[in-house]
């Protein structure tokens, strides 16, 4: 079943799930639900009354996981608009092949992203795909060396590396308890450290698979200055 609480000026909605345990359990997710798994005849008013005694805990972990997720903003791919790609501010220049000289596509000169085409409707197109070809590209040089020596400092010897794209409105990555790296294309958007920042915290996963105290202090031993790229990519893009 599905409810909700008031919290000051804030709404907390849940899920409740009952089975055969002793005691009640809280979990809020990346994605921003908010799990309750209570045992069997537990009152919701008493379930109530337990999440509101959590409700700072709650917020802060929604807060912290609404970070993650990228920005939709709503872009028209027409010369003159600024896209970001890897940090940078790039404008658009749609140059017009009327005699089909050149094949459709995208190249990086100077302040400028290129766009070659005889039709002016397949430049969102090509721009994304130059995008993900990029991302592709760029994040495998990224991630293979950080994974290598993650793996090794932490004899993780049955994690394989193996990366893998995929566009998710509500987290910028993942990481599967095998080692598979999945990575949001958009994040190419953003500078090479917050990438390294989102391949770490992946990686962190391996060892601790929630955001306790441990993680947190993992992840600050192999990339001090998170906190930094953390900001940076919320800033830009989240």
């Amino acid at each position: 079943m599905t409810d909700y609480i008031e919290y000051g000026s804030k709404r907390i909605d849940f899920r409740l799930e009952y089975s055969d345990r002793k005691t009640l359990g809280i979990t809020v997710t990346p994605d921003l639900d908010v799990l309750v798994k209570a045992p069997v005849n537990t009152p919701v008013e008493a379930v109530k009354e337990k999440l509101k005694k959590k409700a700072p805990w709650i917020i802060r972990q929604l807060s912290f996981f609404l970070s993650f997720h990228p920005r939709l903003t709503d872009r028209k791919f027409i010369g003159g608009e600024t896209h970001l790609y890897l940090g940078k501010q790039y404008r658009i220049r749609v140059m017009s092949d009327e005699l089909g000289v050149i094949r459709d596509g995208v190249k990086l000169k100077g302040q400028f992203l290129e766009v070659y085409t005889r039709d002016n409707t397949k430049v969102k197109a090509l721009v994304e795909a130059w995008y993900f070809d990029k991302a592709k590209e760029r994040f495998h040089k990224m991630a293979e060396p950080l994974f290598d020596k993650f793996v090794s400092k932490h004899d993780l010897s049955l994690a394989t590396y193996h990366l893998s794209l995929r566009q998710m409105p509500t987290r910028w990555g993942s990481c599967t308890a095998k080692g598979r790296i999945i990575l949001n294309p958009e994040l190419i958007k953003a500078p090479k450290a917050c990438i390294e920042y989102v391949i770490v915290h992946e990686l962190c996963h391996l060892v601790h698979h929630d955001h306790t105290q441990k993680f947190l202090d993992l992840q600050t031993k192999e990339m001090p200055d998170w906190e930094k790229w953390k900001s940076k990519l919320e800033r830009l893009l989240a």
